[in-house]
């Protein structure tokens, strides 16, 4: 079983899921052979990235060789679907080929066909840990394997399922283990946030916003709260900037009704802000671009930035819904 990128940040999980597909960046390099040597693709690295380093260049390479060469017909493999918390799991369906255009600055492909999804929440931590690395290619173990197959749901029904709660849990050298621990320490603190129920969300959003210079009011629990949270300098809404926050805390996407129906009675000085845990569709982003009024749509990722970037002025009742501890990693001088 393997475990692919969807390139940085997982900006082409959509066009990995929509066109059956993986893809490796490098398009410099054009057209590969498989029967390809290691030196002869590092010659061609070498030529096309020169400012590169060598490392960065040698590591590349041997993922887009295993690509080409080692992933086989028939081998399982899992990309992750960041904004919805979730791994996407197929079969690789073809052998390499040049595919530029498909992806874009991606077109080194093999064809998939995914099959099924599998929660984050459910995973051990050994085996969120394990797909923690920042490479873009890499085999996973026999027990991570397991683990993931003893998850799978059918592709498209993991939103109907319940929500289940995760387990308690000085050279390039060290600049790469650097980033790979960083990129797992974002994901366990995005973790962290999901498992908040609706109302922690909800607190968790405001003390962001007061941490921002901001007052804020939390609607009441109940059917017609209007707005999630309001926010204005002065807390009354007399001073502008005024915010309107809409906070929803699902695995689901937000579709462009949804943002619709959140717009409804804005007028054009207001500011709104849209928090979807479970991410947003490309018609509410969409719908987000050409709406009148000011609206920012606010992933969990995005969310995770906020809380670490103003983590220091966050007041005790937010920092308590999720407690970080700083950490120092040395750096080359």
């Amino acid at each position: 079983m393997w475990m692919m990128r969807a390139g940085q940040g997982g900006r082409h999980i959509d066009d990995f899921v929509e066109k059956k597909a993986i893809a490796f960046a490098g398009e410099r390099v054009g057209a590969l052979s498989p029967q390809m040597s290691k030196d002869e693709l590092l010659e061609r690295f070498a030529e096309k990235y020169p400012e590169e380093k060598d490392g960065s260049r040698a590591s590349w390479a041997s993922q887009l060789l295993r690509f080409m060469t080692e992933m086989k017909i028939g081998d399982d493999v899992l990309v992750f679907d960041r904004a919805r918390r979730r791994y996407v799991f197929g079969k690789v369906t073809s052998e390499y080929k040049w595919r530029p255009g498909l992806v874009d600055d991606s077109p080194h492909v093999r064809s998939v066909e995914w099959t099924n999804e599998i929660r984050r929440d459910v995973l051990s931590t050994a085996t969120k840990n394990t797909l923690g690395s920042t490479l873009t290619l890499f085999k996973l173990s026999a027990d991570a394997a397991q683990d993931i197959q003893s998850h799978k749901l059918a592709l498209g029904k993991i939103d109907a399922e319940p929500a289940v709660a995760s387990p308690k849990e000085e050279d390039e050298g060290l600049g790469l283990l650097s980033e790979e621990q960083f990129e797992k320490a974002n994901e366990f603190i995005e973790d962290r946030i999901d498992r908040l129920n609706w109302e922690e969300m909800q607190e968790l959003v405001a003390g962001v916003l007061r941490a921002m210079g901001y007052r804020t009011t939390v609607s009441e629990a109940g059917p017609d709260r209007g707005v999630d949270v309001f926010a204005s300098p002065d807390g009354l809404g007399l001073q502008d900037p005024r915010i309107f926050v809409e906070v929803k805390h699902r695995s689901a996407q937000m579709g462009a009704k949804e943002i619709r129906a959140f717009l409804g009675g804005r007028s054009k000085g207001d500011k709104c802000l849209y928090v979807s845990t479970g991410g947003f569709s490309k018609d509410a982003q969409y719908e987000a671009e050409r709406a009148d009024v000011a609206l920012s749509l606010i992933t969990l990722p995005r969310l995770r930035q906020l809380v670490v970037e103003f983590y220091e002025k966050l007041d005790s009742e937010t920092r308590a819904l999720v407690p970080l501890r700083r950490l120092y990693w040395p750096v080359k001088g």
